[in-house]
């Protein structure tokens, strides 16, 4: 489709007459519109817990989870600073919530993930249902969904907050409100979503309007069970090794609307085929360490360290010894409107 259109001095002359009437020639821009392949200002790019940690814990010498309402280091992509974005779709920051701390309860239109990096002893509360949270868990808040967070053990607690804020801001349709209490009552014992729904099993009569999963707490003690269960087939894609989605037991959808979640295990040695896609997609190791090849990028990485692989970049992962890996993209928003698209190189 790109072809060059000529200046001439009459045309120059046309285009600013119509500027002023706020018009503009698609000719001249639709090279930039419609692109043969994705075009995006976003790059691979990793970011080290530990140097993460540390600025946090500083951080919070600064300012209380509550003055802050969410004590959190937003990570910015390099080719998207000062949008508070990781890539054109997704936000990812990292929270800290000290002993003692409450983050308020609030509620907002954007969905959120919350994937549990270090300590135990901390709970988010979401619609009334309390759920402790240790490494590796996967916890939703689902949109317009009250919750607060606390830490009554005695170490800090960090956890990635992954939202699909420019999605919503993108769309004009951000809603919030805080509920003008630091924690929101508790209605349902803890537990109660996971045993309800957890296991293959539904309320018979279940009705519900709300597109998020019903279980908003994945414990990652359950989620490794079923990979080192599913390993021993040896059945390894060429280019996940063994990649498997959080779903909706509901309907088999997604865990959430906007944001696809994945878990993967590469063994020890695992290289993985050139894979891409048009979801840029943001990564933490949860356990191992490896590198990945991100277009001419090779990118280090370890345990709870973040990393993003933007869209139609080839990619491929190296495990130096086992690893797991958990990642979000926006990924249902794409299927649900056929934009979804991958090449599986050679595989």
């Amino acid at each position: 489709m790109e072809h060059a259109v000529q200046q001439t001095p009459e045309r120059q002359a046309f285009y600013e007459k119509i500027d002023g009437e706020n018009l503009t020639a698609l000719w001249t821009v639709m090279g930039a519109l419609i692109t043969p392949e994705p075009k995006s200002p976003c790059r691979p790019a990793a970011w080290k817990f530990d140097a993460i940690r540390n600025y946090m814990l500083e951080a919070g010498g600064l300012i209380t989870a509550k003055e802050a309402e969410r004590r959190v280091l937003i990570l910015e992509n390099p080719g998207l600073r000062g949008q508070s974005k990781i890539t054109t779709s997704l936000y990812c920051g990292v929270q800290l919530v000290l002993p003692g701390e409450v983050a308020p309860a609030h509620r907002h239109s954007q969905s959120a993930l919350r994937f549990v990096m270090e300590g135990k002893g901390a709970h988010t509360a979401v619609d009334g249902e309390r759920t402790m949270m240790e490494p590796g868990d996967f916890v939703t808040t689902p949109a317009m969904a009250w919750h607060d967070h606390g830490n009554e053990s005695s170490e800090p607690m960090f956890w990635m907050d992954g939202l699909d804020i420019p999605v919503v801001q993108f769309l004009d349709a951000s809603f919030a409100e805080g509920l003008k209490q630091d924690e929101q009552a508790v209605t349902r014992a803890e537990g109660d979503s996971f045993a309800r729904f957890g296991h293959n099993l539904l309320p018979v009569d279940m009705k519900r309007a709300s597109k998020s999963s019903p279980i908003f707490n994945y414990p990652y003690r359950a989620t490794r069970e079923a990979l080192e269960t599913m390993k021993r087939q040896a059945e390894w894609d060429p280019c996940h090794g063994l990649k498997l989605r959080y779903t909706n037991p509901v309907n088999g959808d997604y865990a959430m609307p906007t944001m696809g979640t994945f878990i993967q295990l590469l063994p020890k040695g695992f290289k993985t085929s050139r894979y891409r896609a048009t979801d840029a997609t943001v990564f933490t190791p949860v356990e191992g360490h490896g590198r990945s090849r991100i277009g001419d990028t090779v990118l280090e990485w370890g345990p709870k360290d973040v990393f993003v692989v933007p869209s139609w970049q080839w990619v491929e992962h190296e495990a130096d010894d086992e690893a797991v890996l958990f990642s979000y993209s926006d990924r249902p928003i794409q299927e649900k409107l056929d934009l979804f698209r991958e090449d599986r190189g050679n595989a």
